[in-house]
């Protein structure tokens, strides 16, 4: 354990709400809500002007709409919060070399490893003022918040406890004061099913949870999840901040706002999803042994079935092949609402059958295994829900944080289903105009598209409807956050 608080912790706040508001002058100040569109959407992120009518990550949006019809619902842009993300971290590797990246908004930095020592929580203080302001001037006003201790689970927890715009500084050897009165849920790997079995036991602070005996604990949860809370509890964590997390898998996933019975189209859309994810694999230089296809029914019911090949393979045949085969093992007669595929097993290099020449062209000892109900891994929110009509990546990491489910559906089952031009214009797409300018999608459908003309660093714009085929009309992707 550290004497000294050199652990810290960034958050930037409501982040996919905050750039959204950063770069549409009309939305400040109004509540924005982000994330899947469809019926069956969630919402990514909030921001604080929702969330003081109840809305919450994770929620459902058919709920987010009733409690909040007024906000502003968009679908989320990748490419604006990677930009702002990895100005951030250039900020963050100013102060140190050693940060640790754990999404598009959060950051764990090492202090220690630029040579600062005998720091003082004085010291701290000041220096996480001053990031603050670098990180606000940086990223164009998006504030962030932050914590620092004398570990990473301190740090964490602090940087929750002033939100927004905050800074919490922990001086060594008043955690376990700091930790006791909160709730067990605070700790990390406490979700609902151990925090339901921690209160059978009559746990519910991390007080209370420090009092139990670490064998007791190795009985009701497991030998690792046991001791690692016991541990936690007490605030001893000695878990170093690395500056390279190794990816465990790669998935994309799809939800549908009808349930989908029809196996040719359920194989079509597997075929895509695989594609998606051998296009990631490519482009991150991996390729992996096991593919795992996910599907979760009309009743929640969900189901993977794996198969390992013989060597590491970013083969589109190859996994696209599998795939289909795994899907056919699931009675899917009753209707499926998510269907997912994810390449695991991750290497540096692909082993190719070279004598494969057909889309059946498979190892012969391919193994397969399933289980109802099976872990999928954790979201990856460093690529939110892509809305309606788009299927969800997440990148599966070893650590990194789950923010929401990608249950983020879309208005369509497959490409067949979907209207014309409707997956183009998305509510919040950037658009250019040739004679208007930049702008943002309001709304689009019948054949028309509705856009508010103006950017981050105009004042509130106008709004003018287009046809959605309009030749001056195209979508627009930012070089960098103020573009």
């Amino acid at each position: 354990m550290r004497t000294e608080p050199s652990v810290l912790h960034l958050d930037l706040d409501a982040f996919f709400a905050a750039v959204e508001q950063r770069d549409k002058p009309s939305l400040r100040g109004k509540p924005v809500i982000v994330g899947g569109l469809g019926p069956r959407g969630v919402v990514a992120t909030a921001s604080y002007e929702a969330r003081a009518f109840g809305v919450r990550s994770a929620m459902r949006m058919a709920e987010a709409r009733s409690r909040c019809p007024h906000a502003a619902f968009l679908s989320g842009r990748f490419a604006a919060y990677r930009l702002t993300s990895r100005a951030v971290l250039a900020v963050l590797r100013e102060v140190s070399p050693l940060v640790e990246p754990v999404s598009f908004d959060e950051a764990y930095v090492d202090l220690a490893a630029a040579g600062q020592t005998d720091l003082s929580a004085a010291d701290v203080e000041d220096l996480g003022r001053e990031l603050k302001a670098r990180v606000s001037e940086t990223s164009g006003g998006v504030t962030a918040s932050i914590g620092a201790g004398s570990s990473k689970l301190i740090a964490k927890i602090a940087s929750d406890l002033d939100k927004p715009d905050g800074l919490v500084v922990v001086p060594p050897g008043t955690e376990s004061a700091l930790l006791r009165p909160m709730p067990v849920s605070r700790i990390p790997g406490v979700g609902p099913a151990t925090n339901e079995r921690l209160r059978r036991i009559g746990v519910h602070t991390v007080g209370e949870l420090a009092r139990v005996p670490e064998n007791e604990l190795v009985s009701l949860l497991g030998k690792a999840h046991g001791q690692s809370l016991s541990r936690l509890a007490r605030a001893q964590d000695d878990r170093p901040v690395v500056a390279e997390r190794e990816s465990k898998s790669i998935s994309v996933e799809d939800t549908f706002d009808r349930d989908i019975a029809d196996l040719a189209l359920l194989a079509v859309i597997v075929d895509r999803l695989a594609t998606r994810v051998c296009e990631r694999l490519v482009g991150e230089g991996l390729s992996g042994r096991t593919v795992t296809v996910k599907i979760r029914l009309f009743d929640f019911t969900t189901h993977t079935r794996s198969a390992t090949v013989a060597g590491p393979t970013d083969d589109r045949r190859t996994v696209t092949a599998l795939a289909r085969r795994l899907l056919q093992e699931v009675d899917t007669s009753a209707g499926v609402r998510l269907l997912g595929v994810g390449v695991s097993g991750l290497a540096d290099w692909a082993q190719q059958d070279l004598f494969s020449s057909r889309d059946d062209a498979l190892p012969q000892d391919a193994t397969s295994a399933g289980t109802a109900g099976a872990e999928w891994g954790q979201a990856d929110m460093t690529e939110p829900p892509a809305g309606a009509g788009q299927a969800s990546e997440a990148g599966q990491a070893s650590g990194r944080k789950t923010d929401v489910s990608t249950d983020a559906g879309g208005p369509h089952a497959g490409d067949a289903t979907q209207e014309p031009g409707a997956r183009r214009w998305m509510p919040g797409a950037d658009a250019v105009h040739a004679s208007y300018g930049r702008g943002w999608v309001w709304g689009a459908g019948l054949g028309r598209v509705t856009v508010r003309f103006e950017t981050a660093t105009t004042t509130p714009g106008v709004v003018r409807t287009l046809a959605a085929d309009d030749p001056d009309l195209a979508p627009y992707t930012p070089l960098t956050w103020s573009d």
